[in-house]
């Protein structure tokens, strides 16, 4: 009896604890409970936005060049999943898409979701779903894909494995193409499966990007890039790397930007050297040589300083700072009285140079003024300065005329003539060349044509003329025609009915490991720079040509007949018709 008794008051006080406890748990942590069950079964999944998909022009209608796939991730439960069984599936179908170490997933205590693969192709996801293997579920996304392979990889850049685009055109536009995630929050399974039920569910749409349009011309972009590869595979010169754009000089807008070697940008984490990424066109600045000399031959007819039949009496080399700066030809045509048609057209250092004498109003010397004047139109020219093209860009260097500092000015001044002691981008060349040749107008250049909606190609045409004039048009037709002559000079005369013009630049390289500038028979980097169109109109089209390799000396000429064999692809991409 006294047992029972005792085990009785047992039994109470047990009771008596569990009553006390549930009273805490039901009434005085009442909330703190509710809320950590809550945060066990609301499930917060991100609702990834469709990546906008990027259009080239084909003619006048835009063509998809880089897309989305739909692929999935595999998702598992450690708990149902048999370890054996998904090895082996994913063995069989998936192997390059595992993204876990399956063994270490086994050993996660109490786990019951983990993506052991991602960006899985559907024809692969359905041939596992047939394998009815328990705990596996799919998760849709996207994957970028690029149809085109290499072509314009440095223009389009590429989206790496977080989604996020990096150089060219993904990178630059990346926050406009990705869009805006939304945010699934709803009540869970023990699965972590997402239920249609509980009044707390919120559902925040995405917010898919926007498929833009190039103004690339998908099959002029593709032509030239054969073109340089070519090049650079039969070049007797030994250039490596090679480098073009074409441009509307009227308008801005680019046609092609290319660069060889190039890469696959779907198969971006295969490089092996990471400069392949880089867009030698607005990315890496270097000498341009004597394609400069157009912009201070413009400034001097401009300022109505000169003309192309002004003369000066050349000895085939000038002192400036104590420096004495030769010429490059030897010919004995261009030694004496000669004018400023010959020094362009034989490219002599000795005739830039005067032209910057003449725009410091001395004949004989070098001067601040002249420094002065030059420089003011390179600034006019956006020399040095971002053009405002949609991908990443550098500056360069433009020394200002009393940069503190700054080394005998004279010299810098009378060296940044033919391209030399300057640093540029090519697509700040290419758009100062432009506005020398269109008339005197400085365009913007740009990449994006519009955008893509409902189908449509939505896009606001720019006239060409709103950044100003920066030269008049008298003078932009001296030059035009200053260009014409200097190209027909030398080469086979254009086909009839068309109007072509150009120059040459052979620039000696900055050795940086020895300080000092290559010898004149040693590294070179060559460049091409012209336009063309129909005679006695505004030019269609400017062309710009890089060629250069390490240690390698390239001569301008190869470069010519590249701008030749790209400008004959552009006539014919374009339609432009001759002049009957």
């Amino acid at each position: 009896m006294p047992r029972i008794r005792f085990l009785k008051r047992i039994i109470l006080a047990a009771l008596g604890l569990i009553v006390v406890r549930l009273f805490f748990i039901q009434v005085i942590e009442h909330n703190y409970w509710v809320n950590k069950a809550v945060g066990q079964q609301t499930l917060l999944e991100t609702i990834v936005a469709k990546r906008g998909d990027i259009y080239m022009m084909e003619g006048d209608e835009p063509v998809k060049v880089v897309m989305n796939q739909t692929t999935y991730s595999i998702i598992i439960d450690p708990q149902i999943t048999k370890k054996d069984e998904l090895k082996e599936l994913l063995e069989k179908y998936a192997s390059d898409y595992i993204t876990a170490d399956i063994d270490a997933v086994y050993e996660v205590e109490g786990l019951r979701y983990s993506i052991v693969a991602k960006n899985i192709p559907r024809d692969l996801a359905t041939k596992i779903s047939e394998e009815k293997v328990g705990g596996i579920w799919f998760k849709e996304g996207n994957k970028r894909v690029y149809p085109e392979g290499e072509m314009a990889a440095q223009a389009l850049g590429f989206v790496n494995e977080d989604g996020v685009g990096q150089y060219g055109i993904e990178g630059a536009l990346n926050e406009q193409l990705a869009g805006k995630n939304g945010l699934l929050k709803t009540i869970s399974d023990v699965n972590n499966i997402a239920l249609s039920i509980g009044n707390d569910n919120v559902k925040i749409p995405a917010v898919d990007g926007e498929d833009v349009v190039l103004t690339l011309n998908r099959g002029l972009q593709k032509k030239t890039e054969e073109i340089l590869a070519d090049a650079v595979a039969n070049n007797p010169d030994g250039a490596t790397n090679a480098a073009a754009i074409i441009m509307d000089p009227n308008t801005g807008e680019v046609l092609t930007m290319a660069s060889v070697p190039t890469y696959n940008p779907a198969k971006y984490d295969k490089v092996e050297d990471w400069t392949s990424y880089l867009n030698y066109v607005t990315e890496i600045p270097y000498e341009p040589a004597s394609v400069c000399k157009t912009f201070v031959f413009a400034a001097a007819l401009n300022e109505g300083v000169m003309t192309p039949d002004s003369t000066y009496y050349n000895t085939g080399s000038t002192v400036v700072e104590t420096a004495t700066i030769n010429n490059a030809s030897k010919d004995a045509v261009v030694y004496g009285t000669i004018n400023m048609r010959t020094a362009l057209n034989w490219s002599l250092n000795t005739g830039s140079i005067q032209a910057l004498k003449w725009l410091g109003g001395d004949s004989e010397n070098v001067n601040e003024t002249g420094r002065e004047k030059l420089y003011d139109y390179y600034q006019r020219f956006r020399l040095g300065q971002p053009t405002g093209i949609e991908v990443a860009e550098a500056t360069g260097i433009v020394h200002s005329p009393n940069e503190e500092g700054l080394y005998a000015p004279n010299l810098v001044y009378a060296e940044m003539t033919f391209g030399q002691g300057t640093s540029l981008t090519m697509i700040q060349v290419a758009s100062a060349f432009s506005s020398i040749i269109n008339g005197g107008y400085m365009i913007t250049p740009t990449m994006i044509k519009g955008t893509m909606q409902n189908g449509k190609l939505i896009s606001e045409p720019y006239d060409g003329k709103d950044d100003g004039q920066v030269i008049t048009s008298d003078t932009s037709a001296t030059m035009r025609q200053m260009l014409h002559d200097t190209r027909s000079l030398y080469w086979k005369k254009d086909n009839p009915g068309y109007y072509l013009g150009g120059k040459t630049g052979t620039g000696q390289v900055y050795l940086e490991e020895y300080g000092r500038y290559s010898e004149p028979d040693g590294e070179t980097t060559a460049t091409y720079l012209g336009f063309g169109g129909v005679e006695e109109e505004l030019p269609k089209y400017v062309i710009m040509v890089k060629m250069w390799g390490k240690g390698q000396h390239v001569e301008a000429g190869t470069t010519k007949n590249v701008f030749d064999e790209i400008s004959d692809a552009t006539i014919d991409y374009l339609k432009i018709k001759p002049r009957e």
